[in-house]
């Protein structure tokens, strides 16, 4: 048992005793009930703890001859009636039967409601029907301080009940109330406000493309960058404003949607900042909306490296759209620059264009940047069986700086998965 778990016992434990759960546990938490809900049936092999009185010592439990002769307890526990099991206790008890009767003590005691959606999930359907029946009673804006357990109930298999209930509130709820959920930490509850919160037009472009530019969560980045650039916001006033805050933003796929709507806006010739972009994705998108502009970006691209100080990834650009003939010759001679920088994305770049060359490359392990050794390393290894043995066992000693041992590493594995005969040979 890991300390979760026994907190969670010792949880139940307290509520047997009398305690709410409210002071027994973390009443917020949606894993909380649900760790409670099981931890409750772990105790059936205990069935004291269900009846003792507050306060008095645990006793062991009934042996099969006290149970043949009638006696629920210890021989020497005098014949007392126990009291009644707590209502949280009892909606999680191990026999259906008890868990349905306490059903009814969720009437009066909202602090349990979410026991009541553990029991719309519950693998006895007469247990289920009554739970759903009381749930389907309750009004709707009841249901949003119960979003965290009703999406992590909607996990099972009967979990999906509790669910439509609550996305049906949302969509018919007040709009302040969808507002606040999507603040909730939990990320099925802020993941499912703000699609809501989409649909029904709750929020403007200028949140939506703040909230991509700002979140971590890239479900999230997508949704609210793809809403916020959505035929018919360019008509906003703040459109322009919209698209650079995209445009700005740190996450890759947030800056490659607003580089997108930069076509549908009309600004084809914007999108030539971003052939530079440090992202592969965003030069793409970069590159479509040029070619839609009736713009060739390769042009473009042999001529941003002219100066690849200034702008590095344009040899990573130039090997996406470049032709291997013209223009492999350009990325060779930029792995001499001085910039790590731009010798990472002219690896990048050989890679594109299928021109990499294991002799020509096989230096580079030895660069001092450990980015570039990496860079080489990935595009060495499709060949690494090519590359001399004795040359890698060299650069693996201990006195190698730690990139080069770490390559050398991979490619001698990669060399020796490539040298080993497949299945039916030998």
């Amino acid at each position: 048992m890991d300390g979760r778990d026994l907190e969670t016992m010792r949880a139940v434990v307290r509520v047997c005793e009398g305690v709410t759960p409210e002071e027994a546990f973390d009443i917020a938490s949606a894993d909380a009930w649900l760790a409670f809900d099981a931890g409750v049936r772990n105790l059936d092999d205990r069935p004291w703890l269900f009846t003792r009185p507050p306060g008095e010592p645990e006793r062991p439990a009934p042996t099969l001859l006290d149970r043949l002769r009638g006696r629920t307890g210890s021989r020497a526990a005098p014949p007392t009636s126990p009291p009644p099991t707590p209502p949280a206790i009892a909606l999680c008890h191990p026999d259906g039967r008890v868990r349905e009767a306490a059903l009814d003590a969720v009437r009066t005691a909202p602090e349990l409601r979410p026991l009541l959606v553990v029991r719309c999930a519950d693998w006895v359907a007469p247990v289920r029907e009554k739970a759903r029946a009381a749930l389907a009673e309750l009004p709707g804006d009841a249901l949003f301080p119960l979003a965290d357990v009703i999406l992590r109930l909607s996990r099972r298999e009967r979990g999906d009940f509790a669910r439509t209930l609550l996305e049906d509130a949302l969509r018919e709820g007040p709009a302040a109330e969808v507002l606040a959920l999507t603040a909730r930490p939990g990320r099925a509850t802020y993941r499912l406000a703000y699609r809501i919160a989409v649909e029904r037009g709750l929020l403007t472009p200028m949140e939506l493309a703040t909230t991509a530019a700002t979140c971590g969560d890239v479900t999230l980045q997508d949704l609210c960058a793809e809403a916020a650039v959505r035929p018919g916001a360019t008509a906003d006033p703040d459109a322009a404003a919209v698209l650079d805050r995209l445009l700005a933003a740190r996450a890759p796929r947030v800056r490659a949607a607003g580089v997108t709507a930069l076509r549908r806006a009309g600004r084809h010739g914007d999108a030539e900042l971003f052939l530079v972009d440090r992202s592969g994705v965003v030069r793409a998108c970069a590159r479509y909306v040029l070619r839609q502009g009736g713009v060739d970006p390769l042009p473009v691209h042999r001529g941003l490296c002219a100066d690849p100080a200034a702008h590095p990834a344009a040899a990573a650009g130039l090997g996406e759209c470049g032709d291997r003939a013209t223009d492999a010759e350009t990325l060779w001679v930029l792995l001499g620059h001085p910039l790590p920088s731009v010798r990472v994305h002219a690896i990048s770049g050989l890679r594109a264009l299928d021109a990499v060359e294991r002799e020509r490359l096989t230096p580079l392990l030895d660069d001092p940047s450990p980015a570039v050794v990496r860079a080489a390393t990935r595009a060495l290894l499709p060949d690494a069986a090519g590359i001399p043995e004795s040359l890698l066992r060299e650069r693996s000693a201990p006195e190698r700086p730690r990139a080069v041992r770490v390559a050398a590493d991979r490619l001698l594995r990669a060399a020796a998965r490539r040298s080993r005969p497949g299945p039916g040979y030998g």
